[in-house]
C-alpha cells in the first residue's frame, strides 16, 4: 500500500453546465447527485476547504499542491468569484507550499474578463474540444442543439494572445471512433497546444462503450492512426496518453491515471463541501464516488484513508488476476479504474476497453522499437560512445527550452566552443563523462534548471583544458562543486565569477588553490587495470543512490576508504587475472562513499557510478562487484538500444539470464543453482517468438548461451 499524499484537488464551483454533451459523466451517467448540489460553491464551504487543504499541506510537508476549478462549467461562477475562491485558496496555503493552479473549462464562455483574473493567479487553462467542426458538434452542442465550436475557437483566440499564451495548458478531447482521427488530431494541433489529452468515452461492462465491434480493436486502432500522424508531424506538443505509454515501456512511471499503476493522489469536493473519488466513478452506479465524507467534519488524512481511495493506490496489487498475468500491465495498469465496473464483480475486472488497451500498448511497442544492431551491444568503447550521445542530446534539450537566457547562453558558448576543439574536445568529454551530470539534466529537465550546477560544468571543463574563459553566476550556497576537480569554499553566497586561464582559475579574483580552508580536491585510485577511478564524496547530485551518501570524509577516513579499495580490487586480481578484459567488466569510474550498511549499490547516475558503503570490506566488494557490473552495463544498455520490444517477456528472460550467469561467474563454486535457473531463463528465451527480439537483443542473447556453456567446461 503507497503512502502517497493527496496532491491534486478537483475543487467543484459550479455544478451546472452551458453544454448539453451525451457523453458528459456528470449529467448523462449513473450517478446523479448533480441535482441536489447548491449551484455554487459557497463562502464558508470554500473558506473550510482551503483551511483543511493548508492543514494537510503543512501535515505532509507538501512542496506544492495542484487545485484544479472544475464544474459543471466553472465559467459560469463568473470572474468576480473566481477570483475569490482563487484569493482564498491562496491566502490559506502556507508559505512553504506552492499553490498550483488550474481550471477546466469547456471555453465558451471564456472572455479577457476571466483570463485577467487567472493571470492574476497563474491559472493554468485546460479546454474541452473534441476535434473540427463535424466531431466536436458530434456530442458538444448547448440545450439548445447549438453548436459550440465556433464559441470555443474564440475563447482559445484570446488564450493565445501573447498576454495570456502562458496561461495555455492544452486541449482534453474525447475520443469517437466514428470521428477521422487524423483530422481530430489535425484540428486540435492547429491551435498550438502545449498538450493534448485523448481520452476514451467513460463506459463499463454494464454500458459497454459506444463503435465497439468483437473481435476489433476500433479504439487501439484510432489511436494508433494519431499516434502515426503525431510522429509524422515530429511529435510537435505532448500527447499524455501516449508519452505515459512511451514512458512505462521504458521502464519510467505513468503520467496518467487512465494508463499505468501509479497510485491515485487526487480527490475532489463538490460544491456542498462533500469528499468524493474521481468523477469518473459517476459513470459506474448511483453513489459510487461518494465516500460520506465532508470538509467540514472530515479532513484529507481521512479522505486519503478511505477504503475506495485506497483501493486505487495499490498498484499492481489492485488489479485484476487477468491483468496482473498481461505483460502490458505495467504500461495499461488495467486501465482506468471506472472502466473496470461490472454488477457482477464490482471492480475487480480487466478494463471494458481490454483488447484496446493491449493493441495499442503492443501498437506503440512495435513502432517504437529499433530492431538493427546497435554498436554499444558490440564493444565497451561503443557502449560509452552512446552514453555520451545521451548526455548531449538532453544538453542539447535544455539549450532549446533555456536559449535567449543570458546566463545559458554563457554556458552553452563555452560548452560549443571547447567541444569544436580537437585539442580541448577530450577534456570537455571527460567532464561531461562523469557520471553525476546526468541526473542534473534529468533533474533540470523535469523541474527547474539548476543553472548554477551547469555553470561549474563548464568551468571545470575549462580548467581541464586550460584555456581563458570568465563565467559569472548567482551562486546559492557557500560551496561551488566543480565535477573531477573538487570543491572551492566561499565565505558566503552571491555573486560569483570565475576566471580560468592556461594557470588554473580564481574566484572573485582570489587564486583559492593556494588556501587549503577554500580548496577541497577530489581524490583518485590509481589501478593496475582500467580507467582511474575518482574517489567523490562531494558531488550535490551524488544522492542518486537507494542507499544515503555519506558525507564528505576526512583525509584520515578517506585515505583508509581508498586503501581498502585498493585491497579489494588487488583480490579480484587475485582471483581473475582477466576480469578487467571482458564485456561485463566493471566500468567503474567513480566511486561514492555510501552511510555505513549500505554494501555495494547502483545509482541512477549514468554509466560507470558505484556507491559503495564506508564499512565495506574487501572480501564483500571482491564478490559483489561483477554481477553488479553486468547488471549496469545492461542498463546502459536499454538506455541506448532495443534489445527486446517493450512489453514482452524477453526482456524479463535477458534480465534474469544475466543476473544469474553474473552469480554463478562470481562464485567460486559456479553456484549450481544460479547456473540451472540461467539455464531455464535461456530455454524459455529460445522458446519465445523471435520476434520479441531485436538483432542487439539476439547478440546479448548468443553472448549469454557462451558464457553459460563455459560454465559448465
Amino acid at each position: 500500500m503507497t503512502h502517497m499524499p493527496i496532491q491534486q484537488l478537483v475543487l467543484k464551483v459550479h455544478s451546472r453546465c452551458d453544454l448539453a454533451c451525451d457523453h458528459c459523466y456528470v449529467y448523462e451517467h449513473a450517478d446523479q447527485s448533480w441535482r441536489n448540489r447548491p449551484v455554487l460553491i459557497s463562502e464558508e464551504t470554500l473558506r473550510q476547504v482551503a483551511r483543511r487543504l493548508a492543514q494537510y499541506a503543512r501535515a505532509q510537508r507538501l512542496d506544492s499542491v495542484a487545485v484544479v476549478l472544475h464544474g459543471g462549467e466553472p465559467l459560469l461562477a463568473g470572474p468576480a468569484r473566481l477570483r475569490r475562491i482563487c484569493a482564498e485558496l491562496t491566502r490559506a496555503m502556507p508559505p512553504s507550499t506552492t499553490l498550483d493552479l488550474h481550471i477546466h473549462t469547456n471555453g465558451v464562455r471564456l472572455t479577457r474578463a476571466h483570463l485577467e483574473v487567472f493571470k492574476e493567479f497563474d491559472v493554468k487553462v485546460g479546454v474541452s474540444l473534441d476535434g473540427d467542426r463535424v466531431a466536436n458538434d458530434r456530442h458538444r452542442r448547448d440545450h439548445r442543439g447549438r453548436s459550440s465550436h465556433d464559441r470555443v475557437l474564440r475563447g482559445l483566440e484570446l488564450l493565445r494572445l501573447p498576454e495570456y499564451r502562458h496561461l495555455y495548458q492544452g486541449l482534453l478531447c474525447t475520443v469517437d471512433v466514428a470521428n477521422d482521427p487524423v483530422a481530430v488530431h489535425d484540428a486540435l494541433s492547429a491551435l498550438d497546444p502545449p498538450r493534448i489529452d485523448y481520452l476514451l468515452p467513460h463506459a463499463t461492462w454494464e454500458t459497454p462503450p459506444p463503435g465497439r465491434s468483437n473481435p476489433g480493436t476500433p479504439y487501439a486502432d484510432w489511436l494508433l492512426a494519431v499516434f502515426d500522424r503525431w510522429e509524422r508531424q515530429g511529435r510537435p506538443m505532448p500527447v499524455r496518453v501516449f508519452a505515459s505509454v512511451l514512458s512505462t515501456l521504458r521502464g519510467g512511471p505513468s503520467l496518467t491515471e487512465a494508463m499505468g499503476l501509479a497510485p491515485a493522489d487526487l480527490a475532489v469536493v463538490e460544491t456542498d463541501g462533500m469528499f468524493e473519488q474521481a468523477d469518473s466513478l459517476k459513470t459506474a452506479y448511483e453513489g459510487a464516488p461518494a465516500t460520506g465524507y465532508d470538509v467540514f467534519r472530515h479532513g484529507f488524512e481521512e479522505f486519503a484513508a478511505h477504503p475506495g481511495v485506497r483501493a486505487r493506490r495499490s498498484g499492481i496489487g489492485g488489479v485484476s488476476e487477468t491483468c496482473r498475468r498481461c505483460p502490458v500491465v505495467e504500461s495499461c495498469g488495467g486501465g482506468l479504474y471506472a472502466h473496470r465496473y461490472s454488477s457482477r464483480n464490482g471492480f475487480d475486472n480487466p478494463s471494458v476497453y481490454c483488447v484496446d488497451l493491449r493493441a495499442f500498448v503492443e501498437g506503440v511497442a512495435e513502432r517504437i522499437t529499433e530492431r538493427p544492431l546497435a554498436p554499444a551491444v558490440t564493444g565497451a568503447d561503443e557502449l560509452w560512445l552512446a552514453q555520451r550521445e545521451l548526455d548531449r542530446d538532453l544538453l542539447a534539450e535544455l539549450n532549446d527550452r533555456h536559449a535567449g537566457s543570458p546566463d545559458w547562453d554563457a554556458v552553452w558558448r563555452l560548452l560549443v566552443r571547447l567541444d569544436s576543439d580537437d585539442t580541448t574536445g577530450p577534456h570537455l568529454d571527460a567532464v561531461l563523462a562523469h557520471p553525476y551530470l546526468r541526473p542534473a539534466l534529468l533533474r533540470s529537465r523535469e523541474d527547474r534548471l539548476d543553472l548554477p550546477r551547469f555553470m561549474a560544468i563548464a568551468t571545470a571543463a575549462a580548467v581541464c583544458a586550460r584555456v581563458t574563459a570568465t563565467l559569472a553566476w548567482e551562486q546559492p550556497v557557500p560551496d561551488i562543486y566543480l565535477p573531477t576537480l573538487g570543491t572551492v569554499r566561499l565565505s558566503r553566497p552571491g555573486r560569483v565569477e570565475i576566471t580560468v586561464d592556461g594557470d588554473g582559475f580564481r574566484v572573485n579574483g582570489t587564486d583559492p588553490l593556494r588556501d587549503e580552508t577554500r580548496w577541497r580536491p577530489l581524490t583518485h585510485l590509481d589501478l593496475p587495470h582500467g580507467p582511474v577511478v575518482l574517489l567523490d564524496d562531494a558531488d550535490p547530485y551524488r544522492d542518486c543512490y537507494p542507499e544515503p551518501a555519506a558525507e564528505p570524509l576526512g583525509a584520515f577516513a578517506l585515505g583508509a576508504f581508498r586503501e581498502r579499495l585498493r585491497t579489494a580490487y588487488a583480490l579480484l586480481d587475485s582471483r581473475d587475472p582477466a576480469w578487467w578484459q571482458g564485456v561485463n567488466a566493471p566500468a567503474t569510474t567513480t566511486i561514492t562513499p555510501l552511510a555505513a550498511g549500505s554494501g555495494l549499490r547502483l545509482g541512477a547516475g549514468g554509466l560507470g557510478a558505484l556507491g559503495v558503503a564506508v564499512d565495506f570490506t574487501p572480501e564483500a566488494f571482491a564478490r559483489r562487484l561483477p554481477p553488479l557490473a553486468r547488471r549496469a552495463r545492461l542498463t546502459a544498455l536499454r538506455q541506448v538500444a532495443d534489445l527486446n520490444v517493450p512489453g514482452t517477456r524477453a526482456g524479463q528472460l535477458l534480465e534474469i539470464a544475466s543476473e544469474h550467469i553474473g552469480r554463478a561467474v562470481a562464485s567460486s563454486s559456479r553456484a549450481p543453482e544460479a547456473r540451472a535457473r540461467a539455464g531455464l531463463a535461456l530455454a524459455e528465451l529460445a522458446a519465445r517468438p523471435e520476434s520479441e527480439l531485436t538483432e542487439s537483443g539476439a547478440h546479448l542473447a548468443n553472448e549469454l548461451r557462451m558464457e553459460w556453456s563455459a560454465l559448465h567446461v
